[in-house]
C-alpha cells in the first residue's frame, strides 16, 4: 500500500473515522490506484486518451450526420452504446473471482482485499462501483459529449441539451454496471433466479408493458423532468445498491474438468492439437461460465434492437433490422475474444512445443464456436418482427464481420485486448480498423428504407470483403506476436 493507511484506522479496526469516512478514503485511494496502473502500464500516451476519445466520437458522430441521421437519433446511440459499455465494465462481478487468481498474477488491487483489510467485500465493491462511475464519466464520457457537441451545436442542438447527456449518459453507464452487477449477484445464488429475471423483463419490454426507455436515462434526456428523473434514473440506482448487496463471493479453486470432458469435448469439435479443446473449457470453467457470452450478445441484440426503433421513430428512416444487428453482434464478438484470452500468458505458449500461429488458429476456432451460435441464436429469434430477408442478410453479415474482428484483435493486441481500454496508440489503430468496417455497414442500414437492394448488396460485400482481410491478419497474427515476444 506504500505506507498509507488504506482504511484509517491506524493499523486498528476499532478506531479511526467512521463508515462514511473510511468509504471517502477508500474511494480516494481506488481512483488513485486505478490512475497509477493506467500510468504505469501506458506511460504518458495515456494522458492524450481523452483528446482521441473527443477527436474518434466527433469524427463519427460528424460521418453520421452526413448520411442523414439527425443529431437526435445519433444522441439515442450514444445512450444505447454507453449502457452497453456499463454492462461489459459491471462484469467485474462475474471475472472479480478470476481476476485475482489468472490475469493479475502478483498485482493485488484494493477491491479484492477483503480478506487483508477490515473491509467487507460488499463495502469494496459499492466503493468500487462509485469509483468506476466517476472515473469512466471523466475519462469517457465527457469527452465523448465534447465529441457530440462539436456536431450537435452546429446542427442546431441547444447546449443545455449537450450538457444534459453528459449527464443521462453517465446514467446510462450506471444503469449497465448496476444491471450487469445485480444479475451477476443473482446468479451467485440462483442462475434460475438470473434466467427468470431476463425473460421477465423481455417479455415486459416485447409485450409493451415496460417502457425500456421511460425506465432509462434516455428518458430523462427527452423530457427533463422531475416524473422523468425519478422513472428514469431510479431503477439504475436500485440496482447499484442491488448489485453489492446479492453478491455472494465464491471462494476455493477453479472449477475442474473431469478427463473425460476433456476427450469427448475435443473429438466432437476434431481438434487435434487440444488448444481449442483447452481454451473451451477455460471458459466454461470460469465465473459466469459460458453463458456469459450468450448474455452478453443477448444485451447487445436488446439494446441494438431498441436503437433500430428509436432511429426509425426519430426519423423518416426505415432502417434494416438485419444489417444493424448482425453488424453490431459481429462487433461485440470482441467480448469473446476477451473471454478465450482471459488466462492467457504467452510465455506459457513460448514454453510449449507448438508454432504460435497454431495456438492463434486454435483460439478462433474457440472464439467461433462460442460466439457465432450465440449470434445466430438472436438473430433467429428477430425473426417474430423481422421479415425473414432482413434477417437473412444478417445471418450473413455476421459471421463474417466476427471473423474481421477476431483478425484484427489477434493482429493488434495478440493475448491482451484489455489493453486496447487505455493504450491510446492501439486504441486508435483499433478504432479505426473497425470503422472501416463498421461506417459503410450502419450507413447501408440507415439508407436500406430507401435502396434495399443496393443496401443489402453494399452490406453483403462489405463484410464479405473485411472477413477476408480478417483471415489474412489472423493468419499473420502469430509469426507477428513470435517476433516480438523473441
Amino acid at each position: 500500500m506504500s505506507g498509507d493507511d488504506v482504511t484509517g484506522t491506524g493499523g486498528a479496526a476499532g478506531a479511526g473515522p467512521g463508515r462514511g469516512g473510511l468509504s471517502r478514503r477508500l474511494l480516494a485511494r481506488m481512483i488513485r490506484e486505478e490512475w497509477r496502473l493506467q500510468a504505469e502500464l501506458f506511460g504518458d500516451r495515456f494522458a492524450l486518451f481523452p483528446l482521441v476519445v473527443a477527436l474518434v466520437g466527433g469524427a463519427g458522430f460528424w460521418l453520421l450526420t452526413l448520411t442523414g441521421t439527425s443529431a437526435e437519433a445519433v444522441a439515442a446511440g450514444i445512450h444505447g452504446l454507453v449502457f452497453f459499455f456499463g454492462l461489459q465494465v459491471g462484469t467485474i462481478g462475474l471475472v472479480g473471482r478470476d481476476a485475482l487468481r489468472d490475469v493479475l498474477g502478483d498485482t493485488t488491487l484494493l477491491v479484492f482485499s477483503a480478506r487483508t483489510l477490515p473491509v467487507t467485500w460488499r463495502r469494496l465493491l459499492a466503493v468500487f462501483v462509485v469509483k468506476d462511475l466517476l472515473y469512466y464519466s471523466w475519462l469517457f464520457l465527457a469527452p465523448l459529449a465534447l465529441g457530440y457537441a462539436a456536431v450537435a451545436l452546429s446542427e442546431g442542438v441547444a447546449p443545455a441539451a449537450v450538457g444534459l447527456l453528459w449527464v443521462t449518459t453517465t446514467g446510462a453507464f450506471a444503469f449497465g454496471v448496476g444491471t450487469s452487477l445485480t444479475l451477476a449477484g443473482v446468479g451467485t445464488r440462483s442462475r434460475a433466479a438470473v434466467a427468470a429475471l431476463v425473460a421477465a423483463v423481455a417479455v415486459g419490454v416485447v409485450t409493451g408493458r415496460l417502457d425500456a426507455v421511460a425506465l432509462s436515462p434516455y428518458g430523462f434526456y427527452l423530457d427533463p423532468s422531475v416524473r422523468a428523473a425519478v422513472t428514469g434514473f431510479g431503477p439504475a440506482l436500485a440496482l447499484l445498491v442491488a448489485g453489492p448487496l446479492t453478491f455472494q463471493p465464491v471462494g476455493g479453486g477453479a472449477a475442474r474438468s473431469t478427463p473425460n470432458r476433456y476427450s469427448r469435448l475435443r473429438s466432437a469439435i476434431g481438434d487435434d492439437r487440444g488448444i481449442t479443446t483447452r481454451t473451451i473449457l477455460e471458459v466454461a470453467r470460469s465465473s459466469g461460465s459460458v453463458w456469459k457470452v450468450l448474455f452478453s450478445m443477448g444485451v447487445l441484440f436488446g439494446v441494438t434492437a431498441l436503437l433500430v426503433r428509436e432511429v426509425a421513430r426519430a426519423t423518416t428512416l426505415d432502417p434494416s433490422y438485419g444489417v444493424a444487428v448482425g453488424t453490431l453482434l459481429g462487433l461485440g464478438a470482441f467480448t469473446t475474444y476477451s473471454w478465450v484470452t482471459q488466462f492467457d500468458s504467452a510465455d506459457e505458449y513460448l514454453r510449449y512445443p507448438v508454432a504460435m500461429d497454431r495456438v492463434f488458429a486454435g483460439k478462433r476456432a474457440a472464439y467461433l464456436l462460442l460466439s457465432v451460435p450465440a449470434g445466430l441464436l438472436y438473430l433467429a429469434l428477430a425473426l417474430v418482427w423481422v421479415p425473414a430477408a432482413e434477417v437473412a442478410v444478417g445471418v450473413v453479415v455476421f459471421p463474417l464481420v466476427a471473423v474481421y474482428v477476431y483478425g484484427v484483435t489477434a493482429y493488434v493486441t495478440g493475448f491482451s485486448p484489455n489493453e486496447l481500454l487505455f493504450d491510446t496508440p492501439l486504441f486508435v489503430a483499433f478504432g479505426a480498423a473497425l470503422a472501416l468496417v463498421s461506417t459503410p455497414l450502419v450507413v447501408a442500414a440507415l439508407a436500406h428504407g430507401q435502396a434495399p437492394t443496393t443496401a443489402n448488396g453494399v452490406a453483403v460485400g462489405v463484410s464479405v470483403l473485411a472477413a477476408a482481410v480478417g483471415v489474412f491478419l489472423s493468419s499473420r497474427a502469430g509469426p507477428r506476436w513470435h517476433r516480438k515476444l523473441r
